[in-house]
């Protein structure tokens, strides 16, 4: 188990997965790296879990008896559970990993897997869902345009309309627009917003811009975030002036 770094005291992970191998060897593996780990198999297990104590965090399987992990992981997002979701699921093909982050997921991992990515991944995204972003300023709110990020309100605006986005969103728009301007590779985002490089998941950055880009650009006549091919992502106010 070298390599799984310890998290922080009375970490509780949710594992919902159907196969007792699975979940014995995540019950091992994350439990010897101080995680406090429980299980369930179906739909009516996990959220007896839930009530019952609160996860830190949660990972969900897609296939599995009943409602599949899309369903559970809408029906947890629908009553405001908010905590980060890894997937990991032997389900590969591309538009299921982006069926998943569409939905609300943080993170996707296919099986085989390895315990020590699991568990790092893990710690990534507590990490991120209990950092937020820079502590901020009520007088000094990032802007480009008329994009606004005020951190000590945590709020996001365009020409004064508030747009609600996930913390994921959140921290990468924040990261974006801290280096407007600057043209930001897959790589790099990976690295600043969800803190691992696994030889770069670039379907987890493209889903998560293309569903910013939806919320802060749609509709717009001078879109802010752009694609700056076979390069990475910019956020810049390009309208004339």
């Amino acid at each position: 188990m070298n390599g799984v770094d310890t998290p922080s005291a009375a970490d509780r992970v949710l594992v919902i997965d159907d196969d007792p191998g699975i979940r014995r060897l995540l019950i091992s593996a994350l439990g010897f790296a101080e995680f406090e780990v429980d299980v369930a198999g179906d739909l009516t297990e996990a959220l007896e879990q839930v009530a019952r104590q609160a996860p830190d965090v949660i990972v969900l399987d897609v296939m599995l008896p009943g409602a599949d992990g899309f369903d559970i992981l809408q029906l947890l997002r629908a009553q405001a559970i908010d905590v980060p979701v890894l997937f990991l699921t032997a389900r590969d093909a591309v538009e299921d990993r982006v069926r998943g982050l569409r939905l609300g997921g943080d993170d996707y991992v296919t099986k085989p897997f390895s315990v020590v990515e699991v568990g790092a991944r893990l710690q990534a995204l507590l990490r991120r869902s209990r950092g937020g972003a820079p502590a901020g300023n009520e007088e000094a709110p990032l802007r480009c345009a008329d994009l606004e990020v005020n951190d000590f309100r945590h709020e996001v605006r365009r020409a004064g309309q508030l747009i609600e986005l996930s913390p994921t969103e959140y921290r990468l728009l924040h990261y974006l627009l801290s280096h407007q301007g600057q043209v930001l590779s897959r790589a790099q985002i990976l690295e600043a917003v969800w803190q691992y490089d696994f030889g770069g998941d670039s379907v987890v950055v493209e889903r998560f811009i293309s569903n910013l880009r939806r919320k802060i650009d749609h509709g717009r006549t001078a879109p802010l975030l752009h694609t700056v091919r076979g390069v990475g992502y910019t956020l810049r106010d390009e309208a004339p002036r």
